[in-house]
């Protein structure tokens, strides 16, 4: 999320791979296949369930939350 506040770097995290088709996504998390996270095995089999990690905040990541 942005921050207003144009003195403060942060990193930037870059993305590898390609970007999953909207119309054909893959397997388990659609996020997989770039994601820095993604484990392989648990990531390409199972889709994460949606949860609410705080008040109007939702995560669907095995391992974020």
């Amino acid at each position: 999320m942005p921050i207003p506040d144009p003195s403060l770097k942060r990193e930037r995290i870059r993305l590898k791979g390609d970007v999953p088709s909207p119309l054909n996504p893959p397997s388990g998390c659609h996020f997989h296949t770039r994601c820095p996270l993604a484990d392989g095995d648990r990531c390409q089999r199972e889709t994460p369930e949606l949860r609410e990690t705080r008040p109007g905040h939702f995560v669907a990541c095995h391992y974020r939350g």
